[in-house]
C-alpha cells in the first residue's frame, strides 16, 4: 500500500476550489483520500479489523430478528418492491441496494451491541458495513474493494465525529446539541464507502458528501425518555449514503464547501464550532479502525463498566440480599443517558429501556448473565420488570464522579460504591472499558459473541462457514455468495421473541 499525502496546492476533485486558503476543500481532500485507497489499499491491521467488524455486524443483524421493530423495518422494505439487487439478512427476497442498506442498518444498530469509537462516541460500523455490502452486491464488487471502502467510510465518519469533539468540553458538541452523531456522520461515511464501490472518482466522492449532508440526521431524545426510533438511525444513514452515491452516478452534484462552508454541514449542525484539523491531520497514515471498541455487552456503552463492577462484587461474594445502597459514579455527561430520570431508570418497562439504565446494568452484573458476562437474553422485557431486579435497582443512584470526568470520553469509567446491610462500604473502580485497546477481547471472545448472536438461527456448520468467509472477506470474489447463507434462518426461530 502506498501512503496518501494530501497536497495543499492540488485540486483533487477537478472542480473549482473554494477553500479560504486557495487549496482543496475538506470534502475534496476526503474524496482524494478515498480514491487513493480504492486504488492502493489499506494496511494489514486495518484490513483484519474491517473483516472482524463485518462479522460482528452480520452477527448483530441475525440476532436483531428477535425484535418486532426488525420485522417492521423489513416488512416496510418489502412493501417498496423494486429490483433484486442486494441481500437483507434473514430475508430470502432480494431488494434494491438502498433498501437493503436501510434494513441491515436498522438490524445492526437495534440491539445497541455494535462497536464504539472513543472519544467521539460513534458507532460507525452499523451504518458503514450495511451500506458497503449492499452497494458491493449491486455493483458486483470484489471483497478487497469492499474492505477498502468500509475502512475509508469508517475513517471518514470518525474524523467528522472528532471534528465535533471539544477537548475543553470533554464531550461531543453533537451530543451537547441533542444530535445523534452516529447517524449524522455515519451517513457521510456511508456515502464515501458506497461511492468507492460504485467506482466514483475523487470529485464524485466529494459530490456524494455534498448530497448526503442534506440527508444526514438524528436526534437522541429517545435515549432519555423512550421510543424505538433510534433503531432506525443507522438504517437511514446507510440508505442515505447508498442513495447519494447512486444519484452522483446519474449526474447530481454537491457543493465543494459542503463541510466548512457558511451554510455547510458544520454550520448547520454545530453552529460553526468544529475542528477541521481532526479531519485532515495524518489522513491516510493514522487509521482509527483498529482502535474502535467492540462491545462485550448488548447495552448502551456508558453502562458497561457498571456491569463489570457488578460482576466484580459478585465475585467478591456479595448477594442482592446484602445490598443496602449503591452509588454508581460515572462521567457527568453520561448521567442524563443512564441515570435520568432516575425513577425511569430504576423501573424500565422494556429490555430496550434496560439497555440505557445504570441501575439495571449494576443488577445484571451482580446477578450474572450469559455470553461474555451479560447476553441478549439478559435484556428482556420480562427481566426488566422482574420484581427482584427492581428491588435491587431501587437501591441504586447514578451520580457524577470527578475521577470519571477526568477520564471520559476516552473511556466510559465507573466508580461504584456499595454499602452492605451491615454498614460495610465497598468500592469497585472500573476505569477502562472491556473490548477496547486497554482490555481487548480475544479472538475466542469475539467468536463467542458471534456464536451467541446467531445461535438457533444458523446451524453451527453454517455459522462456522460464514465466519471463515467473512474473516477472509478481502479474498471474496462474489459478495452475494458470502451473504446468501444469511438470507434464511431456521423456521422455528425466524420470528423470535421480543427483547
Amino acid at each position: 500500500m502506498s501512503t496518501y499525502s494530501p497536497a495543499p496546492e492540488a485540486n483533487p476533485a477537478g472542480n473549482p476550489t473554494y477553500a479560504a486558503d486557495g487549496g482543496p476543500t475538506l470534502a475534496q481532500q476526503l474524496g482524494a483520500f478515498a480514491a487513493h485507497v480504492a486504488a492502493h489499499g489499506v494496511p494489514d491491521d486495518v484490513r483484519s479489523s474491517v473483516n472482524q467488524r463485518t462479522l460482528d455486524v452480520l452477527g448483530l443483524c441475525v440476532a436483531a430478528h428477535r425484535l418486532p421493530t426488525s420485522a417492521a423495518a423489513i416488512g416496510h422494505v418489502l412493501d417498496q418492491g423494486g429490483h433484486p439487487q442486494a441481500t437483507v439478512v434473514g430475508e430470502s427476497t432480494r431488494v434494491n441496494a438502498a433498501q437493503a442498506a436501510f434494513a441491515n442498518g436498522v438490524l445492526a444498530h437495534s440491539l445497541d451491541y455494535d462497536d464504539t469509537h472513543l472519544p467521539s462516541v460513534l458507532h460507525p460500523s452499523a451504518s458503514i458495513v450495511p451500506a458497503a455490502l449492499a452497494a458491493a452486491e449491486h455493483a458486483g464488487a470484489s471483497g478487497e474493494l469492499t474492505v477498502r471502502a468500509i475502512a475509508v467510510g469508517i475513517e471518514v465518519a470518525v474524523r467528522l465525529g472528532m471534528a465535533g469533539y471539544d477537548a475543553e468540553l470533554g464531550n461531543s458538541v453533537f451530543f451537547e446539541h441533542g444530535q445523534h452523531a452516529t447517524s449524522i456522520t455515519g451517513a457521510m461515511g456511508s456515502s464515501v464507502a458506497a461511492s468507492m464501490i460504485y467506482g466514483l472518482d475523487a470529485g464524485g466522492i466529494a459530490d456524494a458528501l455534498g448530497i448526503t449532508a442534506s440527508m444526514a440526521a438524528g436526534v437522541i431524545e429517545a435515549n432519555r425518555t423512550g421510543g424505538t426510533v433510534k433503531r432506525l438511525h443507522c438504517g437511514v444513514a446507510a440508505q442515505a449514503g447508498v442513495t447519494a452515491a447512486q444519484l452522483v452516478r446519474r449526474g447530481f452534484t454537491g457543493p465543494p464547501t459542503v463541510l466548512e462552508g457558511r451554510f455547510g454541514f458544520f454550520q448547520a449542525w454545530l453552529h460553526g464550532q468544529f475542528f477541521p484539523t481532526a479531519i485532515t491531520e495524518d489522513l491516510g497514515t493514522a487509521w482509527s479502525v483498529p482502535g474502535i471498541f467492540f462491545k462485550p455487552y448488548p447495552a448502551n456503552h456508558f453502562t458497561h463498566t457498571t456491569v463489570d463492577a457488578g460482576r466484580a462484587f459478585r465475585e467478591r461474594g456479595i448477594t442482592p440480599e446484602q445490598v443496602a445502597k449503591v452509588v454508581v459514579g460515572v462521567a457527568g455527561s453520561t448521567v442524563r443517558t443512564i441515570g435520568e430520570p432516575i425513577e425511569v431508570k430504576r423501573t424500565p418497562e422494556t429490555g430496550y429501556q434496560a439497555q440505557f439504565s445504570g441501575p439495571y446494568a449494576f443488577a445484571a452484573g451482580l446477578l450474572g448473565g450469559g455470553g461474555l458476562g451479560t447476553s441478549l437474553d439478559d435484556y428482556s422485557d420480562t427481566l426488566a420488570q422482574d420484581p427482584a431486579r427492581r428491588e435491587l435497582m431501587a437501591k441504586v443512584d447514578v451520580v457524577a464522579d470527578e475521577k470519571c470526568n477526568e477520564i471520559f470520553p476516552f473511556q466510559f469509567p465507573a466508580v461504584v460504591t456499595l454499602t452492605t446491610a451491615d454498614g460495610e462500604v465497598l468500592v469497585e473502580e472500573v476505569l477502562a472499558n472491556r473490548g477496547g485497546p486497554a482490555r481487548p477481547l480475544t479472538d475466542d471472545e469475539l467468536a463467542t459473541k458471534f456464536r451467541d448472536n446467531v445461535a438457533g438461527r444458523l446451524s453451527p456448520e453454517t455459522a462456522g462457514a460464514v465466519s471463515a468467509d467473512v474473516l477472509d472477506l478481502h479474498t471474496a470474489t462474489d459478495l452475494a455468495a458470502v451473504l446468501k447463507p444469511l438470507s434464511t434462518f431456521s423456521p422455528a426461530v425466524n420470528q423470535g421473541e421480543s427483547l
